[in-house]
C-alpha cells in the first residue's frame, strides 16, 4: 500500500507530504480544484510519462516521492537482482524531473521507467479517465482469471509451466546438440577431405622432392651431358690416337721392364689395374652417352609432380616429412570424434513425450477455464447492474492461440454498456466513468485472488446518482477491507463511507496554489455537507452527520 506521497514544485503544488490509510482514502474538492494533479503525481512517480511541463513555474526542478509498504508475499526477486536493499518492509519510490531529463530510484537505487512500471504492476491498479492498467491489460485476463480458479486449476497452470519451461530447455538442447552434430560433421568432413589429399598424393619417399629435381636437372641437360660423356669416351678409345691404344703400349713396355727387373713388378701391377679401370671408364661413359635420350613427357610429369608435392607442403607442412606427420596427426584426430545420434534421438523422443502430455495437459485447462469464465462472466454482469449500468454485458473470450507458459488459451474481457452494441474488447470501452465503474465490479469479485493491494479511482462515480451511487459506496467500502483505496468523488454517500478524508482547494493569491487538507471529523462534515448542498447550512450538515452515522 502507498503510505505516503511528497510532492514539490509539482504544477500548481509548491510542497506537501499526504500520509494515506490502509483502507479508504477519498479527495473532495471544488471542480478544477487540483484533486487530480496529486493523482497524477502518483501516477509519474510510478512510471508514467511526463514532460518538463509539470515544473512549477520558477523552479527548475519537481520532484515526486512515495513511500509504499509491501505485504508478505511481495516477490522481491526483480529488486534484489537490481541490487535494491529492502527496509522495514518499504520502498521509496522518488522521480525528480529536470528541463533536460526524468530520473526515477528505488530506495536510493537509479532505475530505468521500464523497472518502475513492473514493479507498478505488482502494487497499484489505477483507474482514471484517461488510463486503466492491469485489469484493462489484456495479457493480464488470463492471470486474473487463473489466480481466481479452484486450486486444482491453478495446480494444473503451475504444473503446465513446469511442463513448458521442461519443453523449451529440451528443445533447446536439442538445438544446441543438433549444431554440435553439425559442427562435428563439418569437421570430420573437412578431415576427411584433407586426409584424402594428402593420401591421393601418394608419398611414399620422403626425399621424392630432392630425387625429382635431381632428375629434372638431368633431363633439362641432356644434350650437354650427351655431348661430354661421348667426347670424352672418344677422346679414351674412339680416336686412331687415343688413350687407351696409347695406354696400352706403355703397359706393354711395362711389362717388358717388369720381366727384366723385378723391382718393377709392383708398378706393372698398379698399372694394370689403372689401365683396366680407364678402359671401364671409358666404357661406361659410351653407354651413359648412348642412355641419354630427349624425354619430354617424363619432364612434364616431373613437372606436374613437383607442382602437386609444393601444394601439398603449403597446407601440410614445410617438407614431406612434416606432411607426413600431419597426415598421421590428422588421422589420429579424426578416429577421436564421436558423434553420437542415439542422444539425439533419445531427446527427441523426450521432446515428443512433453508434448503429448502438454497437449492433454492443455485441454483440461482451456475446459476449466471455459467453465470458470461462464461463471465470472455472469457474476460481473450481475454486479454491472448493481452500479446503474442494468444493460451491460461482460464476457470473458477464451480463443486458441499458440502455446506458451499457461497453454493454448488467449484470454480477453469482453464488455458492452449499452444494450445495442455487441461486446468489444475491454481496453476499448466507452467512457472513463463507465470504465471505472466495470474495474469496480471486477475488482470486487477478483479482490481475494488479486495481488496488487492498491487502487487509485479518479471519478468513479461519473453519471451516477441515488441508489446507484449507494451501491458504488457500499462496493468500494467493502472492497477497502481488503484493499488500499484511494479516490477521488463529488458524492457525498461515497465521501462519507471514507476513512480519511482529504479535501483539495486551489487559493489564488499572488499565485495560483493548491493545498491539501487531511481532514479532521468536524471538517469531514462540513466537506461533505458542502458536497451535498453546494452550501454549508444546517439542513446539509444534518444530512453529512446522517451519513457519516452521528
Amino acid at each position: 500500500m502507498i503510505k505516503s506521497v511528497s510532492v514539490k514544485n509539482y504544477i500548481l503544488i509548491d510542497e506537501l507530504t499526504l500520509n494515506f490509510d490502509k483502507g479508504f482514502n477519498v479527495f473532495t474538492g471544488e471542480t478544477g480544484a487540483g484533486k487530480s494533479i496529486i493523482i497524477g503525481a502518483i501516477d509519474v512517480a510510478l512510471g508514467a510519462k511526463v514532460t518538463k511541463d509539470v515544473i512549477k513555474t520558477g523552479t527548475d526542478k519537481a520532484f515526486i516521492e512515495l513511500v509504499i509498504s509491501l505485504d508478505d508475499v511481495f516477490d522481491t526477486s526483480s529488486l534484489i537482482e537490481n541490487g535494491i536493499e529492502i527496509f522495514d518492509n518499504e520502498l521509496v519510490i522518488s522521480k525528480e524531473i529536470t528541463q533536460t531529463s526524468a530520473r526515477s530510484r528505488i530506495n536510493g537505487v537509479m532505475v530505468t521507467q521500464d523497472f518502475v512500471k513492473e514493479i507498478r504492476e505488482k502494487v497499484l491498479d489505477i483507474h482514471t479517465q484517461h488510463q486503466s492498467y492491469n485489469y484493462v491489460q489484456q495479457k493480464n485476463h488470463i492471470v486474473l482469471l487463473d489466480d481466481f480458479a479452484p486450486v486444482s486449476h491453478r495446480e494444473n497452470v503451475v504444473l503446465f509451466k513446469e511442463k513448458y519451461n521442461k519443453y523449451l530447455s529440451l528443445n533447446k538442447k536439442n538445438d544446441e546438440l543438433k549444431n554440435l552434430v553439425s559442427t562435428v560433421q563439418q569437421q570430420e568432413d573437412f578431415l576427411k577431405f584433407q586426409i584424402k589429399e594428402i593420401e591421393d598424393a601418394q608419398i611414399d619417399d620422403i626425399n621424392e622432392c630432392e630425387n625429382l629435381e635431381k632428375e629434372l636437372d638431368i633431363l633439362s641437360n641432356v644434350e650437354k651431358l650427351k655431348e661430354l660423356s661421348y667426347s670424352s669416351y672418344w677422346a679414351l678409345y674412339g680416336e686412331d690416337a687415343n688413350v687407351v691404344d696409347a695406354l696400352g703400349t706403355v703397359k706393354s713396355n711395362i711389362s717388358k721392364l717388369s720381366s727384366m727387373d723385378d723391382c718393377i713388378s709392383p708398378l706393372e701391377e698398379d698399372f694394370i689395374t689403372a689401365y683396366e679401370t680407364i678402359k671401364e671408364v671409358a666404357s661406361q661413359l659410351r653407354d651413359y652417352s648412348d642412355s641419354k635420350e630427349n624425354d619430354n613427357e617424363r619432364m612434364d610429369y616431373i613437372c606436374e609432380r613437383l607442382s602437386l608435392l609444393e601444394k601439398i607442403k603449403r597446407k601440410y607442412g614445410n617438407t614431406l616429412e612434416e606432411v607426413y606427420n600431419t597426415y598421421e596427426k590428422l588421422c589420429n584426430e579424426l578416429s577421436s570424434i564421436e558423434v553420437s545420434q542415439d542422444e539425439l534421438i533419445e531427446l527427441e523422443k523426450e521432446i515428443k513425450a512433453v508434448e503429448i502430455e502438454l497437449s492433454d495437459l492443455s485441454l483440461v485447462i482451456s475446459s476449466s477455464r471455459k467453465e470458470l469464465a461462464a461463471v465470472l462472466s455472469a457474476a460481473v454482469t450481475e454486479k454491472l447492474e448493481c452500479l446503474e449500468l442494468p444493460k451491460s454485458k461482460f464476457e470473458i473470450e477464451i480463443q486458441p492461440c499458440d502455446m506458451n507458459e499457461r497453454g493454448v488459451d488467449r484470454v480477453e474481457f469482453m464488455i458492452s454498456t449499452n444494450v445495442s452494441e455487441d461486446v468489444k474488447p475491454l481496453a476499448k470501452t466507452a467512457s472513463g466513468g463507465e470504465i471505472s465503474r466495470v474495474m469496480l465490479a471486477i475488482k470486487s469479485i477478483f479482490a481475494q485472488a488479486d495481488k496488487t493491494n492498491t487502487v487509485i479511482f479518479d471519478e468513479i462515480d461519473t453519471g451516477i446518482s441515488g441508489k446507484a451511487s449507494q451501491s458504488v459506496a457500499d462496493e468500494i467500502s467493502n472492497l477497502a477491507k481488503s484493499h488500499q483505496i484511494i479516490l477521488i468523488t463529488h458524492q457525498p454517500i461515497i465521501a462519507a463511507k471514507a476513512s480519511s478524508h482529504f479535501y483539495v482547494r486551489k487559493e489564488q493569491a499572488d499565485v495560483t496554489k493548491v493545498n491539501v487538507y487531511n481532514l479532521d471529523f468536524e471538517n469531514k462534515v462540513k466537506a461533505i455537507a458542502l458536497l451535498s448542498a453546494g452550501d454549508i447550512n444546517e439542513e446539509s450538515t444534518a444530512f453529512a452527520k446522517k451519513l457519516l452515522g452521528v
